[in-house]
């Protein structure tokens, strides 16, 4: 059964809720009386809620997310919710979720949203806790910031294995906050770069650990994002679908990761991306308009490049040196702006590049938009890949 999507909704990332005295009500309330609108549905059509959040307890001290909704749009009480968690994949298993549950014949309209508030607290301790998604006690001892240390690690592995050159890197970072320019929702569309943003330099692009520098890092942010799904059983002609679906979880460690010998550095990276594109029929990258992938930091979208097929393993500077990634160029990879450029809600990232990917199929993207798209695809990673989700969606 292909799963219809409606429509969808993005709260404004570059909002600090907690400063402007909201909270996780606030933000539900915004961003599921905007889904619904969006997608043209009342709440009483609803059959079921699937709510993406990773660390509400650490950052807010409120789970139980999974009641929220009801608890702001009274339409909506009675309708079973859950809230997932997957590190920062939990906004993929969200709609995995859903889409079972339609899938099943239990539901005919699903309600996805995710959400995160992840600025209530300083950088450092918001960094500690998002480091409860690695292997507590175990990854990343000694370093500061567990998520920037483990993805430098990665980087280590492309550069023991092939040779990188750190300038890719931060080519890859200044693509995405290039692309955030063009995007009304990015929590970085104002900010001002220099030359010296995207260089080695330690005063304008520092280095935050290992070899990644400020430039290389997605952002702490507050955003929720919406989307609503259906089945054919729904009897409304959707404007988009998705078409395949990837979701493969390995364990936590990095390192038993990084010391594989396959040609990939993350096989299960791979595998994920080919489930989905085999289940939309589809023969390889060259099938797809655009790509929405986890650029939680840039090695994290290098590695993307070669795993998504875009070039052979472990030459993915290829495609960064000649262009093929840009808006215009062979194959767009996060015309958004991406985590990076768009900011990382953890718990809505994955919603919300499905969203993007909707808005690129559907051609309404706006000043990102990739001319001519008609089939998308994500990859929404948690953990060091622990867990991998990746969708195609393409239009009606």
């Amino acid at each position: 059964m292909v799963i219809g999507i409606l429509g969808g909704y993005q709260t404004d990332f570059a909002r600090n809720w907690t400063k402007e005295g909201g909270d996780f009500a606030a933000m539900f309330g915004e961003v599921v009386a905007g889904t619904l609108e969006a997608a043209q549905v009342d709440a009483a059509d609803v059959g079921v809620i699937h709510v993406g959040n990773a660390f509400g307890q650490l950052f807010t001290g409120q789970g139980h997310l999974g009641a929220m909704p009801a608890t702001v749009e009274p339409a909506l009480a009675g309708k079973p919710a859950s809230r997932h968690e997957a590190a920062c994949a939990s906004g993929g298993i969200a709609l995995l979720a859903a889409m079972a549950d339609l899938e099943s014949g239990r539901y005919d309209v699903a309600l996805v949203l995710g959400a995160e508030l992840e600025r209530t607290v300083p950088g450092d301790l918001a960094a500690d806790h998002m480091g409860a998604a690695a292997w507590v006690g175990r990854d990343a001892q000694g370093a500061k910031y567990v998520w920037p240390w483990s993805f430098s690690a990665l980087a280590d592995e492309y550069d023991r294995r092939y040779g990188l050159d750190d300038a890719h890197l931060r080519a890859i970072g200044e693509l995405n906050l290039s692309n955030a320019k063009r995007n009304p929702f990015a929590q970085t569309r104002k900010w001002s770069f220099t030359g010296d943003s995207f260089a080695a330099d330690d005063v304008a692009n520092p280095i935050v650990e290992g070899r990644l520098r400020r430039n290389d890092c997605s952002q702490v942010t507050d955003g929720a994002a919406g989307l609503v799904l259906v089945s054919e059983r729904f009897g409304r002609a959707a404007p988009a679908y998705i078409e395949g679906w990837g979701h493969r979880t390995v364990g936590l460690p990095l390192e038993p990761k990084l010391a594989g010998t396959d040609d990939l550095v993350m096989p299960h990276v791979a595998a994920t991306i080919r489930d989905a594109f085999g289940r939309a029929g589809l023969t390889g990258v060259e099938d797809v308009d655009g790509i929405e992938t986890h650029d939680c930091f840039t090695p994290s979208q290098y590695m993307a490049i070669d795993h998504f097929g875009i070039t052979a393993p472990g030459r993915s500077w290829e495609a960064v040196e000649s262009g093929a990634l840009s808006l215009g160029g062979r194959i767009p990879m996060n015309p958004s702006g991406g985590l990076i450029g768009v900011g990382h809600p953890v718990g809505a990232s994955g919603v919300r590049m499905v969203l993007d990917a909707h808005r690129q199929v559907t051609g309404t993207a706006g000043d990102y938009q990739v001319v001519g798209a008609r089939r998308v695809a994500t990859l929404n990673i948690g953990g060091s890949t622990a867990t991998t989700v990746s969708f195609v969606v393409g239009g009606a």
